[in-house]
Parts: structure tokens; C-alpha cells; sequence
């Protein structure tokens, strides 16, 4: 009797390409990328150290991320702006405000203390990272300030022609120095008061 082949062939095993890959082990090497960052920064940071801190292979991060600037990007996704709704509040204070808020509660995050101004620094003599932070870091924030400034003006708060780039610095230019270069917290009432700075420097020109 002939047997069927198709009944006699062993089952196909799934390529290895296709396993999922562990949640574990992804959010081990995150931990173990902020762990590096602090006790070596950027600059020095490797593939090996953050592997060997995660208590993995170097191919489990390299299955994840194709380098470290790739992998740090990627943390730094955790804390960015991108997708946000752009503040609606009816006012050009009460936008500046609400904008104002959401960036405080980015920079305060550990990832943001940790990586960013590393990041900078690295930023000044690559190219290519500096592509990649401005990207991650300015993209979200200046969609939401050109969408605070094109309200305003259709409202008349703002004239016609003002710079959305110098309304995002004169917002969060205060604010990063305060609390990434400095480090002292920003409470509501400096908040509020850096708002109504905002707004009056925006509407004096």
C-alpha cells in the first residue's frame, strides 16, 4: 500500500526569524541603555556594555536595534511630543500654557535628564545624530507651536507673518534652562508666569 507523503513528512519548523521577540528582554536592555548612559554617556557607550548589563547576547539588541544611536532614539520616543493634540484652549495664553505644561512633564521625565544633554553634545560633531535628535526631539513641538500660532492668528491675537520657530524658543528656551541645565523644578506659578512672559513677548512685536 502507498503511503500518502504528504502524511509521512515531518512538520515544518518556524524559521527562526519569526520568533517574537521577548518583552523581558526589550524592556531589560532599555534599563540597562539608561544605566549605561549614566555611568558612561553616550560617547562611550557600546553594544557590548549595554548587553553584558542586560545579562544578554549582543545579537538579542541588535535584533531590536540596528545601533545605539537607533536605541537611545528609541527610549527617547517614550517621552516625545509626537502625536499629541495640539492645545485648543481658545486662547493664545491658555495654548502657550497647556504647551508649557506637557514640556515640563517631558523634561521631567529620567530618560529626558539622562539622555538629552548627552545627546547635544554628540549632536555638535555629528551630523547624523544631530538629524536624528532634531527629528525625535523638535518635530512634535513644532508642529504644536505652529498650530498655537496659526489659532492665534486667526483669532487676531497674533498678526500675520509671526515665526512660529521664535514663539517654540521664547516658550521652551526658559524652560529647558531651568530644569535640564540648572535642575530646579518648575511649579505652576513660574509656569504661569513664564506663559504670560510668553504671550506679552509675542503680542509687544
Amino acid at each position: 500500500m502507498t503511503k500518502d507523503p504528504a502524511a509521512a513528512a515531518p512538520a515544518r519548523r518556524a524559521p527562526a526569524g519569526a520568533a517574537v521577540l521577548r518583552e523581558d528582554v526589550t524592556e531589560a536592555i532599555r534599563a540597562a541603555v539608561l544605566a549605561e548612559l549614566a555611568a558612561v554617556g553616550f560617547s562611550r557607550m557600546s553594544i557590548e556594555g549595554i548587553a553584558r548589563r542586560a545579562g544578554v547576547g549582543k545579537t538579542a539588541v541588535y535584533r531590536r536595534w540596528k545601533s545605539k544611536l537607533h536605541l537611545v532614539l528609541d527610549l527617547i520616543g517614550a517621552f516625545a511630543v509626537d502625536g499629541l493634540p495640539v492645545p485648543a484652549t481658545g486662547s493664545l495664553y491658555g495654548d502657550v500654557r497647556a504647551l508649557l505644561e506637557v514640556m515640563s512633564h517631558v523634561l521631567r521625565h529620567p530618560v529626558a535628564s539622562a539622555v538629552i544633554p548627552d545627546l547635544l553634545v554628540e549632536a555638535a560633531r555629528n551630523p547624523e545624530i544631530a538629524d536624528a535628535v532634531r527629528g525625535a526631539l523638535l518635530d512634535g513641538q513644532r508642529r504644536m507651536a505652529a498650530g498655537i500660532v496659526a489659532d492665534a492668528v486667526a483669532r487676531g491675537e497674533l498678526p500675520e507673518g509671526i515665526d512660529a520657530d521664535h514663539a517654540l524658543d521664547l516658550a521652551i528656551g526658559p524652560l529647558y534652562w531651568r530644569q535640564v541645565v540648572v535642575g530646579d523644578g518648575a511649579s505652576r506659578d513660574y509656569l504661569d508666569v513664564l506663559a504670560r512672559q510668553v504671550v506679552a513677548g509675542l503680542t509687544a512685536g
